[in-house]
């Protein structure tokens, strides 16, 4: 899968502008704040439709102005030109012109793989930062999961509105209650199924490409759910045992809403012991792992893109991750050290664009 051509309008710090990419490597460099981040930011939006930062969808439209457009031609199995259209009223996303009423339908076209910095919070941060990560892995490969998933946090709302109204009125019988339940635990399985499925794979990959790029260590993601081990009679049971916590609390204190996953290096926590290098080539090679699902599974190769990879990270740990780099998978690597790449990538052709105030050269 590849990015042919990019066109942004209104894009952040971008106001017009139109560029090619090479099929395999593409090297974006200039100084901090020139708006690298933001160009591979807007290949990542035309793929899932959302920001990979922490910020809403406001905040890609250019100062001053009331939307934005992100265009791109994309060659897969076909070459399709896709578009999302941001306005503060929302959002809009076409294929060859066609309008996609929804936008589940959309996701999953664009296959990509990003690692930024910020993505240690995999490893740093909360479950619910977590789960959203796999999230976004899963539903590039299912397009069934972001419906499952969109029900599930539906009824999680019903149940948790419907445990309150009976609080209130001190109603302790729940014919409706255990009907919505019964659906909740049938959707949260389908979710909790693939999110096992998903790590599975990961494990697979993860620790082979862990010890290609540090070296040493065994890594290993463990996945942490309430379901586990768990059949549908079995949940029933635990739901209706903690109902009563549940009226105290008004909410819904068991499912797959509060699944969480770390990882291991050895044996131990890297959250807890692991250093920052050891937590950054965990995520990378959680990333690597990501391209080796979509080629088995889906049998396209995602785009890459690699985003800050020079920082903090010593010069054989990134030459052993630019081994990965297949000739088949269109890269995308930004940088403020244009040298220090040169030297890693020795004869390696590629396309090397300097990104400066929101305006591109090819050099």
């Amino acid at each position: 899968m590849q990015i042919l051509e990019l066109k942004l309008l209104n894009f952040r710090n971008y106001e017009r502008i139109s560029v090619t990419f090479d099929s395999h490597l593409n090297v974006l460099f200039g100084r901090n704040g020139s708006g690298k981040t933001n160009l591979v930011e807007a290949i990542y939006v035309l793929a899932l439709t959302r920001t990979f930062k922490q910020s809403s969808d406001r905040t890609l439209i250019r100062h001053d102005t009331n939307l934005t457009k992100i265009e791109g031609t994309v060659k897969g199995t076909y070459e399709n030109t896709y578009k999302v259209i941001i306005t503060p009223e929302g959002k809009k996303v076409k294929v060859d012109n066609n309008k996609i009423t929804k936008i589940s339908d959309y996701i999953s076209k664009i296959n990509i793989v990003l690692f930024n910095p910020n993505d240690l919070k995999m490893v740093k941060d909360t479950p619910s930062i977590r789960r959203k990560y796999l999230n976004i892995a899963i539903s590039q490969l299912n397009v069934d999961y972001l419906r499952q998933l969109s029900a599930y946090n539906k009824l999680i709302k019903l149940r948790n509105s419907y445990l309150k109204k009976m609080y209130l009125n001190g109603n302790t019988l729940g014919t409706y209650l255990d009907v919505v339940t019964e659906k909740l635990v049938d959707e949260g399985i389908k979710i909790y199924e693939k999110r096992l499925e998903y790590i599975s794979f990961i494990n697979e990959q993860i620790s082979t490409i862990y010890e290609r790029i540090a070296l040493m260590g065994k890594l290993h993601v463990k996945y942490i759910s309430d379901y586990e081990n768990k059949s549908r009679e079995e949940l029933l049971k635990v739901y209706q045992k903690n109902l009563s916590r549940d009226l105290s609390f008004g909410k819904t204190n068991f499912g797959v809403h509060h699944d969480d996953f770390l990882f291991t290096l050895d044996g131990m926590d890297l959250k807890e012991y692991g250093s920052e290098g050891q937590q950054k080539n965990a995520v990378i090679s959680w990333k690597f792992s990501e391209m080796s699902i979509f080629k088995l599974q889906k049998g396209v190769t995602p785009i890459l893109i690699l985003d800050d990879l020079l920082s903090e990270l010593d010069k054989e740990k990134i030459e052993n991750i630019l081994m990965f780099i297949d000739s088949d998978v269109q890269t995308f690597i930004t940088t403020t050290e244009i040298e220090k790449i040169e030297s890693l990538l020795g004869d390696k052709k590629c396309k090397k664009i300097h990104v400066a105030n929101g305006l591109l050269e090819e050099v």
